[in-house]
């Protein structure tokens, strides 16, 4: 959990950004994440350096032959060489880091410094290292990236949007990744489920003694001590894998995943249900978030697409279901339309959940999730590939601890943890009553029901009796008169 004063010290450099001229959320992510890195860039050269003292190993630094580039010699520059410096020498070198052939230098090949003006750039360095950054464990370190990311509050042209971090790690926690899995985000956005599987996996290859827990109860502090170095190669280097259509966002995946100690993240960019995307049962999860809206040239498409739709959100259901190996689980989120929608496509979709997969969970979420982004409507799937669904678990949510208006501010009310309680005992509690927050449905009633999959369907609503005030005196007086004055008017009709 961040410090306030640091929180303090990241808002004010993007209220440095936005009256710098830069107000493209996305552009000055992309830019404070450049100036970020060349900071922790110096930072690590210094604690390789260290440990190779103490290791015996030969240390060749980053910055051999470029000693100008270290963000502590740069930064002590004029106000009137500091930008051409940057631009110039420290950005280029910045782009060629990791060789020729790291995907790292190929996605920051054509990136570009675009800080406008010396004074901007003096003031973001000013703040970066009031954030004592280097001082940081990697856990805050992270989070700094995290707080920084979630300042991104613009929806993308595709209804592309950041997922709550609450809402991400509710999801790790029922898909549970653990050592081995090749875990996948099929559209990564800024890879936070990626880095969150990744400090799932940790945590579980931790020392109980070595965890921390700040004032919130969030724990932190996942060494991966009981990881041997082959293993903690492996959980850094082929275990997550993510794939984005946006340029800028594979660069932010690809920051924030090396701000989380990972130093050859797994990212590509390409439009992962075009033909030129050609994996096929090949991870053990997958975890995302896909567009809501958009669509796609037909003539694009892949041709292992068995639904016939433009519609991405349901093409990505079936791309996750070829992607998934058999036994392999899937945690998505979807748009309630999914559930129940009634084309041919809908349906098909949802007897390949239904019939070719275990259907596990739905999780029906409230539609203020996700604002300020959008108002719509989600669930969450849980699905296991491989083996036809006998009953679907239903778990109807209506808080996950915020308000769930556009200010989102967090509340006591909170279904999260009950969620994850209560789907680990799933099995053994067999939930039926259909008035509870959760409960099993059986695969005959679903079929019945023409497949459609949205709790509304099964739940059903406790109509509370309203016990009206009994009148008054008064009013009962006014009722008789005006009683006797209906009978009048009757009897002088007669």
């Amino acid at each position: 959990m961040l410090h306030p004063e640091i929180k303090s010290k990241i808002n004010k450099l993007w209220d440095r950004f936005w009256s710098g001229g830069i107000s493209n959320p996305l552009q000055a992510i992309e830019q404070m994440s450049y100036l970020i890195f060349m900071k922790r860039l110096e930072d690590e050269d210094i604690a390789r350096e260290q440990e190779s003292k103490l290791t015996g190993e030969r240390f060749v630094s980053l910055f051999e032959k470029c000693q100008d580039c270290k963000w502590s010699v740069w930064t002590e520059d004029s106000a009137d060489k500091i930008l051409n410096h940057v631009r110039d020498k420290v950005f280029p070198f910045l782009r060629e880091l990791g060789g020729e052939k790291s995907l790292y230098s190929k996605y920051m090949k054509n990136a570009s410094f675009s800080i406008p003006t010396p004074s901007l750039l003096i003031e973001a360095v000013k703040i970066i290292n009031d954030m004592h950054i280097k001082e940081q464990n990697r856990d805050t370190q992270g989070d700094i990236y995290e707080y920084l990311l979630g300042e991104l509050r613009t929806a993308g042209k595709n209804g592309q949007f950041r997922t709550p971090r609450h809402i991400i790690k509710m999801m790790v926690g029922l898909a549970n990744p653990v050592f081995g899995d090749k875990i996948c985000d099929p559209a990564c956005g800024t890879a936070g489920f990626l880095v969150n599987a990744y400090e799932h996996i940790l945590k579980t290859k931790t020392s109980k003694d070595l965890i921390k827990q700040d004032e919130e109860g969030n724990q932190y502090n996942f060494k991966g001590d009981k990881l041997n170095t082959n293993q903690s190669k492996m959980l850094k280097e082929s275990t997550l894998y993510g794939f984005d259509i946006d340029q800028t966002m594979v660069r932010i995946s690809l920051m924030n995943l090396m701000m989380h100690g990972i130093k050859h993240p797994n990212i590509n960019q390409i439009n992962t249900l075009s033909k030129r995307f050609t994996q096929n049962n090949y991870y053990d999860l997958i975890l995302a978030n896909p567009p809501f809206k958009g669509s796609i040239d037909v003539s694009e498409l892949s041709d292992d697409f068995r639904t016939k739709t433009k519609k991405t959100e349901l093409l990505f259901l079936e791309l996750m279901f070829n992607l998934l190996i058999n036994g392999g689980r899937c945690a998505v989120i979807v748009p309630d339309g999914v559930l129940f929608g009634n084309s041919k496509a809908h349906k098909n979709i949802r007897k390949i959940l239904t019939e070719r997969c275990r259907l596990d969970a739905i999780i029906s979420m409230p539609s203020g999730v996700f604002k300020p982004y959008a108002g719509v409507s989600t669930a969450v799937l849980f699905f296991t590939k491989g083996e036809s669904t006998k009953k679907v678990w239903f778990y109807d949510m209506e808080n996950d601890g915020f308000s769930l208006d556009d200010k989102r501010v967090k509340t006591d009310k909170n279904d999260i943890p009950d969620i994850l309680e209560k789907f680990k005992k799933r099995k053994k509690e067999n939930p039926t009553d259909r008035k509870s927050k959760c409960f099993f449905v059986p695969i005959e009633e679903i079929k019945e029901n023409d497949f459609d999959l949205s709790i509304s369907k099964y739940k059903e609503i406790i109509y509370e009796e309203i016990e009206y005030e009994k009148p008054s005196i008064l009013k009962k007086k006014i009722l008789e008169i005006e009683d006797k004055i209906s009978k009048g008017l009757k009897d002088l009709e007669i």
